[in-house]
């Protein structure tokens, strides 16, 4: 087979691309459409020392050092490989000692920096393509064109929130109580979506109406028994709403958006805990965060799996504790009774495997059937890594994501870039999905003026 060169190819631009671009999305070397793609060689030897590791990164490195493997059977990647989406990849090394005086050290980033430079005295059109602010900055300071990676992005400002409002005659919101379905070809974008239908005579103390979409076009009522679910009810309207999708299992997948004190995770307990354990419908409750404050995955800390994971789950305790706080006796020795604690309560569902809490590295590879599973601090997780988790789903699993978007860890991620953000928008089409953003803090009146003002 005839070998393709780089000049047989028509390339418009550019595109140096940083080791975190690879490391975010294993597939970005085939999303610059028919341009150049160049790999520095200080960025191979990043990837090299990420594939031992044994968690997302390191798997991410391993696919992109794969990858290039593959394509290199197509001719030199000095030269340049043609890629199968159009366009060519190189790897490339700098040769100049330094950039007109500047990045002088030989530090991986430096040296990416200063072939990103030297490509532009080769008179090219040349755009560093990286995650890290600092270096898009330093990048910035060289004269170079820069732009983060944003083909997993989504417009944080347009969010869909889950919700909309409508305006109606008072007879329109008479008819619906006593038909409990309203029917209308202009309303409902999205399954799942949630109406409040106001009196169009007076919006402010008018009669309103909530309803949930069943199909495009179709308005029925909310579910009459989610008054109360496990031992708690809803403090605000943005709650009921999330319960109904919580609890409802022909909706797989729910997204819950919020800032600190909303909500969001003691209202998916209480649902899960109602689901498996009065309800019965599922055999168990899975519960896992992201394992992202400390940079280190939970083998730096000491003890068994259950000791390690009891540091990053204290957020979950907390919120069991709550919902396991109703006063319950037994008869103990001499049939008197005795009271039952919630840690005695949240120990005995550990112990049968009730409630199971996971640290995520565990789930790849996994097939997860017949639980109710939540995923805390989603906001954390790449877009990637999101699919990775929600792939793991078996029959009669339900999936809830859960965090704020304002609160991320990830050096790397953003209010638009991460995976709960990007399934929100993805799935919002499906009828298997759902979402709601909570804005009101309902933790305490501390924490409200916190999530407002600071």
């Amino acid at each position: 087979m005839k070998k393709k060169r780089t000049q047989d190819i028509g390339i418009r631009k550019t595109f140096v691309l940083d080791t975190n671009v690879l490391l975010h999305n294993p597939h970005s070397l085939e999303s610059f459409s028919d341009n150049r793609v160049v790999i520095p060689m200080a960025v191979i030897e990043e990837l090299d020392t990420f594939k031992t590791h044994n968690d997302e990164l390191g798997r991410n490195a391993r696919q992109v050092i794969r990858r290039i493997d593959t394509l290199r059977t197509e001719g030199s990647l000095r030269d340049g490989v043609p890629l199968p989406g159009g366009g060519v990849l190189q790897i490339r090394s700098a040769l100049l000692p330094e950039a007109d005086g500047m990045l002088v050290e030989n530090v991986p980033d430096n040296l990416i920096l200063r072939l990103a430079y030297e490509l532009i005295t080769e008179n090219e059109e040349v755009i560093f393509v990286s995650k890290d602010i600092n270096a898009r900055l330093k990048a910035d300071a060289l004269g170079l064109q820069v732009m983060d990676f944003e083909k997993e992005k989504v417009n944080f400002d347009e969010l869909y929130t889950g919700y909309t409002e409508m305006t109606v005659p008072m007879a329109t919101i008479n008819g619906f109580f006593k038909s409990r379905v309203y029917k209308h070809s202009s309303i409902g974008e999205f399954p799942n979506q949630f109406v409040l239908m106001r009196e169009r005579t007076n919006r402010k103390r008018g009669n309103t109406a909530l309803a949930r979409v069943l199909e495009p076009g179709t308005l029925v009522h909310l579910s009459s028994d989610l008054e109360r679910v496990w031992n708690i009810v809803a403090r605000n309207r943005e709650q009921r709403l999330a319960l109904e999708l919580l609890m409802d299992p022909a909706v797989q997948i729910v997204t819950l958006v919020g800032q600190a004190g909303t909500g969001k995770t003691l209202l998916a307990l209480a649902a899960a805990l109602q689901s498996t354990i009065r309800n019965h419908r599922y055999d168990g409750i899975l519960v896992s965060r992201p394992i992202i404050p400390m940079g280190k995955d939970i083998g730096y800390l000491p003890g068994a799996k259950e000791e390690k994971l009891s540091h990053w789950m204290h957020p979950i305790f907390d919120n069991l504790t709550y919902l396991m706080n109703d006063p319950v006796e037994k008869e103990g020795a001499g049939k008197r009774k005795t009271k039952i604690t919630p840690k005695d309560r949240i120990d005995a569902l550990l112990h049968n495997d009730t409630v199971v809490l996971e640290a995520l590295t565990y789930i790849r590879g996994r097939s997860i059937p017949n639980q109710y599973v939540i995923v805390d601090e989603a906001q954390n997780l790449t877009p990637h890594e999101v699919k990775t988790i929600v792939s793991r789903a078996g029959e009669n699993t339900k999936m809830v994501l859960t965090g704020d978007p304002y609160q991320i860890d990830n050096p790397y991620l953003d209010a638009s870039s991460n995976g709960l953000t990007y399934a929100t928008e993805r799935l919002k089409s499906l009828s298997i999905h759902g979402h709601v953003t909570l804005h009101t803090s309902e933790r305490s009146a501390l924490a409200a003026v916190a999530a407002q003002y600071l």
